[in-house]
């Protein structure tokens, strides 16, 4: 089974291209113009164990909304054109995750239905050049288009680097397990509907 996708987006705003390999080994090639998106984006990879690939040019002139959001789109579609019928997947995901003071935890369902809910109180507007603001665009974005049921709860945290990346591992291992193939499922849809 070949798991792979590439997605190109491009807009008066952004120019994007996203490739991905769910069965990878955490390998990431990122640039979008905004090192902690690009620090997240690897932390993604790395801990959902897929291969990701992300290059981005952005009106970054203005900020970095229309990169972050569109970044979520391309992601999101790629992901969805991926995982296919979604035959044989285990569907649904969880994890918390800390460092230090910080615990995050994230819920994802595979269920067709693209939905997000999420509350995390940042306490920083800005980590490095990245607006806080924007974790929520890009999940959003992620959600509508890779079709998913998604649900972030930063539970602690006192340093915002520590709440992002909480929930940004978080995530990603979410993701990992959602996406893993079932053994015992043997190709059938994860649903009595028989599809998703």
């Amino acid at each position: 089974m070949n798991r792979t996708a590439e997605v190109s987006r491009q807009t008066a705003e952004t120019k994007i291209t996203v490739k991905v390999d769910l069965d990878g080994s955490g390998r990431s090639g990122l640039r979008t113009g905004i090192g902690f998106f690009d620090h997240m984006l690897d932390q993604i990879a790395r801990h959902a164990l897929l291969d990701l690939e992300v290059m981005a040019d952005g009106d970054l002139h203005v900020d970095g909304h229309h990169t972050v959001e569109d970044v979520g789109i391309a992601f999101g579609q790629a992901v969805h054109k991926a995982v296919g019928d979604k035959a044989g997947i285990r569907r649904y995901g969880h994890a918390y995750v800390p460092l230090d003071e910080a615990l995050s935890r994230v819920v994802i369902d595979f269920s067709g239905r693209p939905g997000l809910v999420m509350n995390v109180p940042f306490n920083s507007g800005m980590i490095g050049t990245f607006d806080s603001q924007l974790a929520h665009e890009f999940f959003q974005a992620f959600a509508n288009h890779a079709f998913v049921t998604l649900h972030i709860d930063n539970l602690r945290g006192e340093n915002a680097h520590h709440q992002a990346e909480t929930v940004f591992k978080a995530f990603a291992r979410a993701l990992r397990s959602a996406l893993e193939l079932d053994p015992r499922s043997a190709g059938t849809v994860p649903s009595t509907k028989g599809t998703l």
